[in-house]
């Protein structure tokens, strides 16, 4: 085996063991970033990476974990490579571990190519602009938080919320209108349990959605070192689905903030000065690199849109992984614990809910002309009935007037007919037409966001019943 021009030499001088590292003395002619062979005594091959180099010692993570390995008899081969994977157009339909090995039970991967899973980095100039809609069914998303395809949308969760069923629901119902079958999910689950793995496998089964996702699976007990590949590995095959078989793939990618506390976890194995919440410091930089990953490319008909998703610890949207994420990302949805205890599904809430790019991808020949203006008074209207809430605690609602009482009531209907949709379907169409029928119950001349014209075409659609 060639290492550069020099044949590769095995290393017994493994002085010793820390969490997912080992400390590999006096190595040479090795590089940063190269992969690693770790032959154990009884004969078992893992991989590692080299994460630093020191002068004269290299420390090395162990994808497969450390458990079992003797430093005493223990060998390091280190193979001149990056870590690659190998992709092929029939991964889809496949279940995969964290490095992209079958965990279905099927075949190994026969590979069109291997591929560093480090990604190849955009040049700024060939980025194309994200400019047209994805239906996800999901009226919270599709009308006010608009996806539009190359976007990358994280969802901001809490323990206990159910962001993985809106995530399954997402994956299912995902498609971009007039465009065909050329869709495909890749779907990358990092420290979830059993129970959520085969929540995700069933549903995907039912639906028949399987045979278009690509499932990168990580579960809570595999190494933690394997849970900072997972990404990256789902990343490099949705690249190459996208840029060399021409698909428009959606990343969904649950839970980075288990992936953070591997970080987390990997730092305080190299002894690094740790961060804010003891999160290393460069943790922004490495979400950029996962996070960049999505867009579109000039003169390339694939793309990647993410979805990130996230869960706060005790619901602080101020803590390093949603804070340093809504930096990097281009908005944001956030589940709220107040609509999930209401019985509202998805408990998604609307006013701190972002998405930067929805104008570029609704309008006349998108979605529909007046969906701009609906989304602007959907807005306004929720947020003076949410405040008048707080009025109401205090000094009752017999105190209001017959406006503001129809404001309250246009609140509570919100919740419960525009945002509570349980496991349904909504068309862009259907959405439009609800929040229309929730307009019915204010004046006109209270929908002050929405042209005139627009009042005129669709609220006498909605009274004559169209």
């Amino acid at each position: 085996m060639q290492h550069g021009s020099l044949i590769t030499v095995d290393y017994q001088t493994v002085h010793y063991v820390s969490g997912p590292l080992i400390f590999v003395e006096r190595p040479k002619e090795i590089s940063f970033g190269e992969t690693a062979q770790i032959v154990l005594p009884d004969g078992e091959i893992r991989t590692g990476q080299i994460l630093d180099i020191a002068e004269d010692i290299a420390i090395v993570q162990v994808f497969e974990g450390t458990r079992g390995i003797d430093s005493h008899v223990t060998t390091v081969r280190f193979t001149g490579q990056s870590p690659l994977i190998d992709v092929s157009y029939d991964m889809l339909g496949r279940v995969l571990n964290g490095v992209g090995r079958p965990r279905d039970g099927g075949p190994a991967i026969i590979p069109e190519a291997r591929l560093d899973i480090a990604g190849m980095p955009i040049n700024p100039y060939s980025r194309d602009k994200p400019a047209e809609f994805i239906q996800t069914g999901i009226s919270a998303i599709d009308a006010l938080n608009t996806l539009v395809r190359g976007q990358k949308l994280p969802i901001f969760s809490g323990a206990g919320l159910p962001a993985n069923q809106l995530a399954a629901q997402i994956a299912k119902q995902a498609k971009v209108l007039g465009e065909g079958e050329n869709f495909a999910v890749v779907f990358a689950a990092m420290g979830i349990t059993y129970k959520e793995a085969s929540f995700f496998m069933k549903e995907f089964e039912e639906s028949g959605a399987l045979e278009r996702v690509v499932f990168f699976l990580n579960l809570a007990d595999d190494p933690t070192i394997e849970r900072i590949a997972t990404p990256r590995c789902a990343l490099t095959a949705a690249e190459f689905l996208a840029y060399t078989h021409n698909l428009h793939v959606l990343v969904i990618l649950t839970d980075m903030t288990n992936y953070c506390d591997a970080l987390r976890e990997i730092s305080t194995a190299r002894e690094e000065i740790p961060g804010r919440r003891g999160y290393p410091g460069y943790m922004y930089t490495d979400l950029a690199t996962i996070y960049e990953r999505a867009g579109r490319i000039k003169g390339c008909s694939g793309s990647i849109t993410q979805i990130p998703i996230l869960t706060m610890p005790d619901d602080d949207i101020t803590h390093p992984v949603p804070d340093l994420t809504g930096y990097i990302t281009e908005g944001q949805i956030v589940l709220s614990r107040d609509l999930f205890r209401k019985g509202v599904n998805p408990p998604i809430d609307a006013l701190p809910c972002l998405s930067r790019l929805m104008n570029l991808g609704i309008g006349p020949g998108k979605t529909r002309e007046d969906h701009r203006n609906v989304a602007d008074q959907l807005y306004a209207s929720y947020a003076y009935g949410r405040d008048l809430r707080r009025l109401v605690a205090i000094v009752g609602e017999e105190a209001l007037s017959e406006l503001d009482r129809n404001y309250l009531k246009f609140a509570d209907h919100f919740e419960k007919r525009f945002i509570s949709q349980g496991n349904v379907e909504r068309s862009i169409e259907t959405t439009l037409q609800v929040a229309w029928e929730l307009f019915s119950l204010l004046p006109d001349e209270e929908l002050k966001r929405i042209k005139e014209e627009y009042i005129d075409k669709y609220r006498t659609l909605i009274i004559s019943g169209g």
